[in-house]
């Protein structure tokens, strides 16, 4: 029947023909859906009172018994049970919201990612210790982040104030250094960058963007060379 109806409350007498109610107990924990059985057992001996409440119920009554108290324990308990519904309820609620919060972040942080392709040519994260975490596009050959062996080739003064702004967890945008490439072309980089931090304020990584801009640049020059 509680497991057709699922009772607000069951008064519940241990000494029964057929089952007893222990295992009246075992039975309806195994089909209480939400973990809280409610039971006021009925007793006339104490030392079964601990033994119930150990097999799951969640008060007694003891015999002889007074009306008053059997109807204060019953208003404490549908209490407690309309609380425990609310908290299931609550719970419920909150776990979708997060699921639904999680599938929206994602999907905000899968769209930023894919607008920082499409405006630019390379995306890159690093964590604290300035290791790679996420990148896209050639970042350690073009950018020279994460990766010790690119060293040749960067113009030092440029390559030294880009490595002092991400050591100093500053922001920069649109800053632009020049390598000699080993055919000998001078390539122009353009990258911008910021640090990440946590909720608590500490900081965590480094990510940024970058594109090449020597085709921009050597328009540029051959302009400035033909204006007199």
């Amino acid at each position: 029947m509680h497991q057709e109806h699922h009772y607000d409350l069951i008064l519940l007498d241990l000494q029964m023909p057929g089952m007893s109610g222990f295992q009246v107990l075992e039975a309806l924990k195994a089909i209480e859906p939400d973990g809280y059985v409610p039971v006021l057992v009925i007793t006339a001996q104490p030392s079964h009172k601990l033994h119930a409440l150990q097999a799951g119920a969640k008060d007694f009554v003891s015999k002889p018994f007074e009306l008053v108290e059997v109807e204060t324990r019953i208003r404490n308990m549908l209490e407690v049970r309309l609380l425990h519904r609310q908290l299931n309820r609550y719970n419920q609620h909150l776990e979708e919201t997060v699921i639904q919060r999680t599938a929206e972040l994602r999907a905000s942080e899968a769209r930023f990612q894919r607008f920082a392709e499409l405006s630019t040519d390379w995306y890159w994260e690093q964590d604290v210790n300035s290791k790679l975490t996420n990148w896209s596009g050639p970042v350690t050959d073009m950018v020279g982040i994460g990766h010790d062996s690119n060293s040749k080739g960067w113009d030092p003064a440029e390559k030294a104030q880009l490595e002092q702004n991400i050591a100093e967890r500053k922001p920069f945008l649109d800053f632009i250094y020049s390598r000699t490439a080993p055919e000998g072309i001078v390539q122009y980089l353009q990258v911008s960058g910021e640090p990440i931090f946590d909720e608590s304020s500490r900081f965590v990584g480094y990510r940024g963007v970058g594109r090449d801009i020597t085709q921009m640049a050597n328009k540029l020059k051959s302009k400035e060379n033909i204006i007199p």
